[in-house]
């Protein structure tokens, strides 16, 4: 891809990926699908990874390890299980349509949960590990996941959606490293890199915006509203796909 279209997917990566709105549903859509599986997943990590700058840049709190890392190892684990079934089965309209959908759901029922809690534990962690494994499947959204786990544990919606920030940045840097690794293996031209280092620059910048925006003003959102875009969307996305 050219370094302006990367531009223009990084930009929509921040809040697509930081919302509960599904960046796979948003900017996955949006990657040529003529492209190879594996090519579109480093272009999908690269913005990741500039998300992954903005969090680490913004965070401020020492990191509680234990919680960390109860929430990494499922989705680890899932990544390394299921990543070539999800790039080549998976991400298309239809699977994308049925992950908003279903994404849409549990937060609607999750956020019915009395708000009861302020601290989190081990299980929390797991619970929010277990929900970034499940995010894997596109449409899903990894931000959307943790919200509803966290809400569904008696979290209050802007509790959620700090836990939601706070774990999701060793999944995205990990999966980065490691794409990464391969990409270097790869030994891809200076074009491509060009490009996916501009679209990992745009994101970073949307990111950090996306962080600003989302405390002052969007944390504390009934995820009903979120979920119900989402519908839309979903919508939308099956409709497009039939009209080709």
């Amino acid at each position: 891809m050219h370094p302006a279209e990367t531009v223009a997917l990084g930009l929509l990566q921040g809040p697509a990926e930081l919302f509960p709105i599904s960046s796979s549903a948003h900017v996955g859509l949006l990657i040529p699908r003529e492209l190879p599986p594996a090519a579109r997943k480093e272009i999908e990590v690269a913005l990741h990874l500039g998300t992954a700058v903005a969090l680490a840049l913004s965070e401020r709190e020492a990191p509680r390890w234990a919680l960390l890392a109860a929430a990494t190892v499922p989705p680890a684990l899932a990544g390394l299980a299921f990543e070539r079934f999800v790039e080549e089965r998976l991400g298309t309209p239809p699977t994308i349509a049925a992950g908003l959908l279903a994404g849409a759901a549990a937060m609607v029922a999750a956020d019915l949960v009395p708000p009861r809690r302020t601290e989190p534990g081990l299980v929390d962690g797991l619970a929010l590990g277990l929900a970034q494994a499940a995010a894997l499947f596109p449409g899903v959204s990894r931000s959307g996941a943790t919200r509803a786990a966290a809400r569904a544990r008696g979290f209050d919606r802007r509790a959620a959606a700090e836990l939601s920030r706070e774990v999701a940045l060793p999944v995205l840097a990990g999966a980065a490293v490691l794409k990464g690794y391969r990409l270097a293996r790869r030994r891809p031209s200076a074009g491509e890199l060009r490009a996916l280092a501009a679209g990992a620059a745009a994101a970073t910048l949307s990111s950090a915006a996306a962080l600003r925006a989302e405390r002052a003003l969007a944390a504390d959102a009934p995820l009903a509203a979120w979920a119900a875009y989402r519908a839309v969307l979903a919508v939308l996305v099956v409709w497009h796909d039939r009209a080709r």
